[in-house]
């Protein structure tokens, strides 16, 4: 029997996301496909994605990257949490951290005992019983041990896309140099059929992924797939983004300090620091939030600040026709908790795993679309839950969010937590109990009754437990070379090869 020729998957825009799925697809599915990406030097890139979560690391161990390989091209950092700043109230300070709180049992998780423990004078603060928290405040940092540490990366978008591309191309997908001028279709089923480039080259595909960004080229100016807008819940709309030389060591995690309109970010890299604003229009004007900025940051600025505009929302069908939405052509939600870079990774991932060899159909896509929308919804909700659970009335922004109604499917998780401190991990959630925990304690939800379970250990036998559990993560932490001392020898440059004898 002959072969069936492979898929001929055409990815548009390139970036981040359009490489991440070139690089998937090529490696994964082999001679199954025949990938081409389309992008243009002409056309910039968001390119400031700088954060990812946990769920990166399984990527690249599915796909076979080597870590050090990867961190040196991208010049990379260890992330072991987000520190959050002047959120509930001024003054506030708390850790959202990669790692598993404390100890649970099926009946009940960590924070009833935790809240039991201290109603009964015994407990000491929430983070004390997480080892990657402690590990992060202390600025230190280790690969393996027992447990291990659970971390993601601080990366340059820029780097990483480039690091991606060689990859790629290594494994046999093509790029074309140019810009799309027309999108042709099938006049009968709608499905796409070409792109045709500024050159006159015609580019003929099966299936075709759109990374064009905002604009939406495939999924929306073509296939008007629709786009569900969430501004009302998640009002910022602009960033500024700039990038510093480093004045001090790399930290191991992600600051987000709240002002007036909205957060700013900083992420130390290896070689520099990336920093941006993020704000709403309504509230602040972008020549007062660059100037707010730059007087904020430390070091000296190594380009000129870019202003980026978005929408927060998503695609009302993320697959249509034969056209997939990937990164911001898929929607945007802003980037509080670094989940971009997941959601192009997920999404590529759900699409080799149900991969349409021969065509898709209507059951197919629908299913692909359901399960993005359950977790993009879930991220959002997260998202929301920050700017809900503020205490601040210094302005008009955080009153208005504080003000907000917020989704029913939030509001349950408020309202469950504040009532009894029940928090949940459904099949659909990205983020785990420990997630929804340390943000809800960490705004100031204080539940008014916990599980009752945690009243049957004796007041000595919580404290004991606690004050060991302390004790095995401050041990572990003291063992730790510091973050930059571990990131200097892990990430050095490879030695040069020893030269042949003549």
């Amino acid at each position: 029997m002959n072969e069936p020729q492979p898929t001929r998957v055409v990815i548009a825009g390139g970036g981040t996301a359009g490489w991440i799925a070139a690089m998937a697809l090529a490696r994964q599915l082999g001679r199954l496909v025949e990938v081409t990406l389309i992008e243009s030097d002409e056309i910039g890139t968001v390119g400031v994605g700088e954060s990812t979560i946990p769920t990166a690391r399984s990527f690249h161990e599915l796909l076979r990257i080597d870590e050090q390989a990867f961190m040196r091209a991208t010049q990379s950092s260890f992330k072991l949490g987000i520190s959050f700043e002047n959120w509930a109230r001024q003054g506030d300070h708390y850790y959202h951290s990669f790692g598993t709180v404390g100890l649970k049992t099926w009946v009940a998780d960590f924070q009833h005992f935790w809240l039991q423990a201290r109603a009964e004078g015994v407990a000491g603060d929430l983070g004390d019983y997480c080892l990657e928290l402690q590990a992060g405040k202390a600025r230190r940092f280790a690969l393996g041990g027992e447990p291990a540490l659970n971390y993601a990366y601080h990366l340059d978008a820029g780097a990483y896309a480039k690091f991606l591309r060689r990859i790629a191309e290594t494994d046999g997908a093509t790029r074309r140099e140019g810009r799309i001028t027309r999108v042709e279709q099938d006049g009968e089923s709608g499905d796409i059929t070409a792109l045709v480039l500024e050159s006159g080259e015609r580019i003929e595909g099966d299936l075709f992924i759109d990374c064009t960004g905002f604009r939406g080229l495939l999924i929306e100016q073509t296939l008007k797939a629709g786009y569900d807008d969430w501004s009302h819940w998640l009002i910022t709309n602009a960033a500024w983004a700039v990038q510093t030389r480093a004045v001090a060591d790399a930290l191991p995690y992600t600051r987000v300090i709240a002002h007036d309109a909205g957060w700013q970010w900083r992420i130390a890299l290896q070689n520099r620091v990336g920093n941006g604003s993020v704000f709403c229009t309504d509230f602040k004007e972008p020549e007062a939030a660059r100037d707010d900025l730059l007087a904020s940051i430390e070091g000296e600025t190594l380009i000129e600040p870019r202003l980026i505009r978005y929408k927060t929302g998503k695609r009302r069908k993320m697959w249509s026709h034969n056209c997939i939405a990937m990164g911001l052509s898929a929607g945007f939600v802003e980037p509080l908790e670094s989940t971009s870079i997941h959601l192009i990774m997920i999404a590529v991932t759900r699409l080799i795993q149900q991969f349409p060899f021969g065509g898709a159909s209507a059951a197919q896509r629908d299913h692909f679309n359901r399960m993005a929308d359950l977790e993009v919804e879930r991220v959002r909700d997260f998202i929301i839950l920050h700017y809900k659970l503020t205490e601040r009335d210094d302005s008009a922004f955080w009153r208005h969010c504080r003000d907000m109604t917020v989704p029913d499917t939030l509001q349950e998780r408020i309202e469950c937590f504040a009532e009894a401190a029940q928090a949940w991990q459904g099949p659909e959630d990205l983020f785990r109990v420990d997630s929804w925990m340390q943000v809800m304690l960490g705004q100031r939800v204080a539940p008014r009754r916990w599980h009752r379970l945690a009243t049957l250990l004796p007041t000595a036998q919580l404290r004991t437990t606690l004050e060991t559990l302390k004790a095995r993560i401050d041990e572990r932490v003291a063992q730790m070379p510091s973050h930059q001392a571990f990131l200097d020898s892990y990430c050095a440059p490879e030695p040069a090869p020893a030269p042949v004898p003549a």
